[in-house]
């Protein structure tokens, strides 16, 4: 379907050549100006604005680009529809999910994963590769590579399948590494949320960020999902001073304070979710957590903002934690014992057919064993009766390659009575 236009839109492709100068003027633009009380009247309120029939002017290029973005005619990329989400009433067993995946090539693994009968899949970022390489206001990218991924196959099996959860990393954002300064993420955002079919009145369409959580299954055995947006927000990162070296390929950690993940909004929003009752809760993180060997993107490169997650999870007493990753083109486990009461375990799966290698030996002290770097996706194995939890990377034929058992009361999720 295509969304419905003004006058104005007869000429979509000339709109879309002042939209990236106008982004790039706005971003110039965007730093404020501290005043000087002696001689300087304050700006207007937005509610003194209101009062006076006038609207507040936008504070930042994707605000300034809505307009035109509300006019522009173009053909919506949507998912098939899928099956609705998991109740209240129904305890969640098996959890599968996977991140990287180009709808240019085959993606023969989501076939595999759709026979397998999970209760739910959660695509982890890189869903698609739309990187706005032109720069193209209208990101003709990211809508063709949704589009692509619509019409493949076995995403259609797949989303026939199951219920799925999804949550954006860089390519399905608009670039390779990119954060928040991205002019274009307001029109990303909405591609998002109109391709994965979110509600007229899903949460995500009121705020900035498409952050998102649900709770699955009764008490005693809930299942909290937590999914993280670190694009939005994300700050610049540091870049290397010797690019390609081993633990220093792309980026280095950094201690200025100035420097964000999350955002205030999102960070408000985890502590609220992290009290919430849950028996056990994966914190889906699109960029990898624990992970210290390797100089590509991941929290280590803020390192504040890494160890404000510890605390918070500390702060909150959250129980159960699991967190889950990907974009690494390889998969991994990893435990730390030392943040929490109880081990804090992640797992990494990555990529569903974008893998670049056979193996990936890289430093890893967290890690538990070798990653593998071939075609995979990740399960969380759940047996509530047995207090049992299995963290699984499978290959692309279902067989299980890396796994950890992990005792759900261990990590504080209580069994059910």
């Amino acid at each position: 379907m295509s969304r419905p236009i003004s006058r104005l839109t007869s000429r979509p492709a000339r709109l879309a050549g002042f939209a990236a100068p106008l982004a790039l003027v706005l971003a110039a633009c965007s730093e404020p100006v501290a005043l000087d009380p002696a001689r300087d009247t304050p700006p207007p309120t937005a509610g003194m604005l209101r009062q006076a029939g006038l609207i507040e002017a936008p504070r930042t290029p994707w605000a300034a680009l809505e307009p035109f973005y509300d006019q522009f005619q173009y053909d919506v990329p949507r998912a098939p529809a899928g099956p609705p989400l998991p109740g209240a009433d129904r305890a969640l067993t098996s959890i599968a999910f996977g991140s990287c995946n180009t709808p240019e090539r085959e993606i023969p693994i989501l076939n595999v994963i759709a026979d397998a009968g999970h209760d739910l899949f959660i695509y982890g970022g890189d869903n698609v590769y739309g990187d706005a390489r032109a720069y193209d206001a209208t990101l003709p990218e990211l809508r063709s590579a949704y589009h692509q991924l619509a019409a493949r196959p076995e995403f259609q099996r797949l989303r026939a399948a199951m219920p799925m959860l999804e949550v954006w990393d860089d390519h399905d954002y608009g670039m390779n590494d990119l954060g928040r300064d991205f002019a274009f993420k307001g029109f990303a955002e909405r591609l998002f949320l109109d391709f994965w079919r979110a509600g007229e009145g899903d949460v995500r369409r009121t705020r900035e960020g498409i952050y998102d959580a649900h709770v699955f299954g009764p008490e005693g055995q809930r299942v909290q999902v937590i999914l993280l947006d670190t694009r939005w927000f994300r700050s610049d990162l540091t870049v290397t001073d010797d690019r390609g070296a081993v633990g220093r390929e792309r980026y280095l950690p950094s201690e200025d304070p100035e420097q964000d993940m999350l955002g205030a909004a999102q960070w408000a929003w985890l502590e609220e979710q992290l009290r919430e009752p849950a028996e056990l809760r994966l914190l889906v993180s699109s960029i990898q957590v624990h992970a210290d060997g390797h100089g590509w993107e991941a929290w280590r490169t803020l390192p504040r903002e890494r160890d404000r997650l510890y605390r918070l999870i500390r702060e909150t007493r959250a129980n159960g934690v699991v967190i889950v990753s990907g974009d690494r083109h390889a998969s991994g486990l990893y435990v730390r014992a030392d943040l929490t009461d109880y081990p804090l375990y992640e797992i990494t799966s990555s990529s569903l057919n974008m893998s670049f290698r056979d193996e990936n030996n890289e430093p890893g002290p967290h890690r538990i064993g070798d990653m593998f770097a071939p075609e995979n996706y990740g399960v969380i194995a759940i047996d509530w009766e047995a207090d049992a939890l299995n963290l699984e990377i499978r290959d692309n034929t279902g067989t299980v390659v890396r796994e950890q058992g992990v005792v759900l009361s261990r990590i504080g999720a209580l069994r059910a009575e």
